[in-house]
């Protein structure tokens, strides 16, 4: 009896062996296909932007990176020796590193880099690369009991850039972080969908789901610098000056031309409108507005702290609504303390700084696509409509089904999620532009084009979503 329940006992263990060591192969294998996705992207560094900021501040040096797949990206402002921050943390969903730290006070220069980010929670890692990097390339090292600690400091936050906008999740990784890190250079920013605000957006409390990016803005008084950096991925609308909303998908019912943003605030909630045949898109309500101030002028913590404050609230007349629940909304203020004796008050440094601030927010918005206009002499037949059809994979979890009926084409959903607007209960009928490219009616532009090696891409250009794969 014993001998036959050690053999059962033994046939149970190695049965239980046998399963462990396939679901730990099974694991590996997925882990290493998912690795591999991330391993074979191929940074893009310091982007040639239509819109450039240039600036004259040796110590601050910038770096911008990007994995165009996504597209997602990150951005590294580096300082060539150890400065003085504090932080405003304001957003109900803030993602950043070292925030508690920073709050604490303590009176001397200690951060080397601000780290910027897509991903939301995956691209935090970005933020302690990019101290590692530090570390890797001698720059700093481990001691942090000298007379002056050469320890590497690192802060900073992500944006949520997933959801409904693109149809992969493609993240800023470490390899990204640190290549951009080590490609930056003084006296240039790239303003727009670049760095951590690729795949930025702006505006879906009120469904204007705009593309938005990075801003940047430089201003000397003396012997006064500011320089105000701002990641503008809000959920709330960025408001121009004359109080006109700087972008926006209206919706089907509103009047057209310029859109005051007053007006959308006091006509909520009726102004939250949708309207157009492909309005439910899913505007993302995951969303974060990071920004950076730096000035060469000497602050004491306190100081400091009042200036990140002061220049975050100010931040409300550019954004509204702002710092709401859905919004992970961080400013990062940075002293060099090159400039030893006060130029302004600092009340009047805040002034002076929020104006910049609003500057860089409004250099942040690019130049808007717009929809395709669609061609009523185009006609096909069945058999140029086949070469078209089939099923498209974006992701694992986003894919579309391209059918032709009665010299049409449609598009379906056919993964787990839908495709800007696009569900799974029935197909919508595309309208013919050009011989390869048809669009979608409605309130956001969505167009897709047909490539000769069997792709798909949907809007075609800077924000494009390229298709991996095509079966029957």
């Amino acid at each position: 009896m014993q001998s036959q329940k050690n053999r059962s006992n033994g046939h149970r263990f190695s049965l239980l062996a046998s399963v462990a060591a396939m679901t730990f192969t099974l694991s590996v294998s997925g882990a290493t296909s998912a690795s591999s996705e991330q391993d074979m992207l191929k940074p893009l560094l310091n982007a040639a932007s239509e819109s450039t900021l240039t600036y004259d501040w040796p110590i601050l040096k910038v770096g911008t990176g990007t994995y165009e797949e996504g597209p997602t990206g990150v951005t590294v402002f580096h300082f060539d020796k150890k400065v003085f921050v504090a932080a405003d943390v304001r957003g109900g969903g803030p993602g950043t590193v070292n925030a508690s730290y920073m709050d604490l006070g303590y009176n001397y220069a200690e951060l080397d880099t601000v780290v910027f980010s897509g991903g939301s929670w995956y691209g935090l890692e970005a933020v302690t690369a990019v101290a590692s990097a530090l570390k890797d390339d001698g720059i700093r090292d481990g001691d942090a009991f000298s007379l002056e600690p050469n320890m590497a400091m690192s802060v900073g936050s992500i944006i949520f850039d997933f959801g409904s906008r693109r149809l992969n999740e493609i993240y800023p990784d470490k390899r990204l972080a640190q290549a951009a890190f080590r490609a930056a250079k003084t006296g240039t920013f790239p303003r727009g969908a670049y760095g951590a605000g690729r795949f930025a957006k702006s505006g879906a409390f009120f469904g204007c789901n705009a593309f938005s990016g990075q801003g940047g803005a430089f201003k000397q008084v003396g012997d006064l610098k500011i320089a105000a950096f701002v990641i503008a991925n809000p959920y709330g609308v960025i408001t121009k000056r004359d109080g006109t909303v700087a972008a926006c998908y209206e919706g089907a019912s509103w009047p057209g031309g310029k859109i005051r943003t007053s007006d959308l605030m006091q006509g909520f909630p009726e102004s939250r409108e949708s309207g157009g045949k492909n309005a439910d898109i899913p505007v993302s309500s995951k969303n974060t507005t990071v920004s950076l101030i730096v000035t060469n002028q000497k602050l004491d913590p306190a100081e400091l702290k009042r200036l990140a404050t002061q220049v975050h609230t100010s931040m409300g007349r550019g954004i509204q609504p702002f710092m709401t629940q859905y919004d992970g909304d961080v400013l990062y203020a940075v002293s060099t303390a090159e400039l030893d004796e006060p130029a302004f008050m600092p009340p009047d440094l805040g002034v002076i700084a929020s104006e910049v601030m609003w500057d860089a927010l409004l250099s942040a918005v690019p130049e808007q696509p717009v929809a395709a206009t669609p061609d009523p002499d185009l006609s096909y037949n069945m058999e140029q409509l086949a070469t078209f059809t089939g099923n498209y994979t974006f992701s694992p979890m986003v894919s579309l089904e391209i059918s032709a009926r009665d010299g049409a084409l449609y598009a379906q959903a056919s993964g787990k999620r839908k495709v800007y607007g696009i569900g799974h209960q029935e197909p919508v009928a595309l309208s013919p532009v050009a011989e390869t490219e048809f669009m979608l009616p409605g309130r956001y532009p969505l167009t897709f084009k047909f490539k000769k090696d069997g792709q798909l891409v949907l809007n075609p250009g800077h924000w494009q979503q390229v298709s991996q794969d095509k079966t029957p």
